[in-house]
C-alpha cells in the first residue's frame, strides 16, 4: 500500500513538473510565430523602402481613385451603350470557349504521354514522361499575357492570337494535373481488368477515366472560369471584347 502510494506521488511529482515546463513564461523566449512574423514585417518593410518608399506613391492617385469609384457607382445604362457591351460579352465567352476547346485537346495529349500509361516499354515510358512533362512544364511556365504579345507579334491582332495565348498554357495545366491524377488512381479495378485480358486502350477507357472523369470534370469548369476572366485581360492588348 504504501509503495504504491508513494509511486502515486512520484508520478503526481513529474506530471506536475511537466506542467510547469509547459506553463514557462511566454517573455522569456519569442515563439516561432512571433519570430516569422517578426521576419515577414522586416521583408516587407525593406521592399517598401528599396522601391522608394513614400516617394512610389501618386499625389493625385486618390483624385484618380475618387473618379473610378464615382463612375463605378454611376455606370451608362444607355441602350447603345449596354448593346456594346453585350456584343463584347459575346466576343469574350466566344474567346473563352474556343481557347478551352483546344486547351482540352493539347491536356488530353499531353496528359496520355506525362502519364506514359499506353507504353509497355518501362524504358520508353519514363522516357517518354521525362520528355512530355518538361515541354509541359514550358506551356505553363509563362502567362496567357506573354502568350498573347508573342502571338500579337507574330499574327497580328487576331482573334487567334488570343485563342492561342489562353490554350497553350491551359493546356499545359490540364494535361499536367490529368496525368497525375491518371497516376493515383486505386490500382484495384484496373488490376481487376488486366486479369481479364483488357489491352492498354481498354484499361485507359473502362478503368482509369472513369475514376477521374468527376474531379476532372468539376476542374475543368473551373478552369473555363478562369479562361473567361483571362478573355476580358486579353483585351488590353487589343483582341476586342470586354477587357477592350
Amino acid at each position: 500500500m504504501f509503495d504504491n502510494h508513494q509511486g502515486q506521488s512520484s508520478a503526481e511529482g513529474q506530471s506536475s513538473a511537466a506542467a510547469n515546463l509547459r506553463r514557462r513564461p511566454k517573455g522569456e523566449r519569442p515563439s516561432s510565430k512571433t519570430l516569422l512574423a517578426a521576419i515577414l514585417v522586416g521583408a516587407a518593410l525593406w521592399s517598401f523602402a528599396s522601391a522608394g518608399g513614400l516617394r512610389t506613391f501618386n499625389n493625385q492617385g486618390l483624385d484618380t481613385l475618387t473618379d473610378i469609384l464615382l463612375a463605378a457607382a454611376t455606370p451608362d445604362v444607355s441602350p447603345s451603350y449596354l448593346l456594346t457591351v453585350a456584343e463584347d460579352a459575346v466576343i469574350t465567352v466566344a474567346y473563352a470557349v474556343t481557347s478551352m476547346v483546344f486547351a482540352v485537346v493539347i491536356g488530353l495529349a499531353g496528359a496520355l504521354a506525362a502519364s506514359g500509361l499506353l507504353i509497355k516499354s518501362s524504358k520508353s515510358r519514363l522516357a517518354t514522361i521525362a520528355v512530355s512533362r518538361s515541354i509541359l512544364a514550358l506551356l505553363r511556365s509563362m502567362h496567357e499575357l506573354i502568350w498573347a504579345l508573342l502571338f500579337v507579334s507574330a499574327f497580328g491582332l487576331t482573334p487567334w492570337a488570343g485563342i492561342l495565348a489562353i490554350a497553350i498554357p491551359y493546356g499545359g495545366i490540364i494535361a499536367r494535373i490529368l496525368g497525375d491524377q491518371l497516376q493515383d488512381v486505386p490500382s484495384m479495378p484496373v488490376q481487376a481488368l488486366t486479369a481479364t485480358g483488357a489491352s492498354r486502350t481498354q484499361l485507359l477507357l473502362y478503368g482509369y477515366v472513369p475514376q477521374v472523369y468527376p474531379q476532372m470534370f468539376s476542374y475543368l469548369m473551373y478552369r473555363f472560369e478562369c479562361a473567361l476572366r483571362a478573355a476580358a485581360v486579353l483585351g488590353f492588348v487589343g483582341l476586342g471584347g470586354l477587357g477592350f
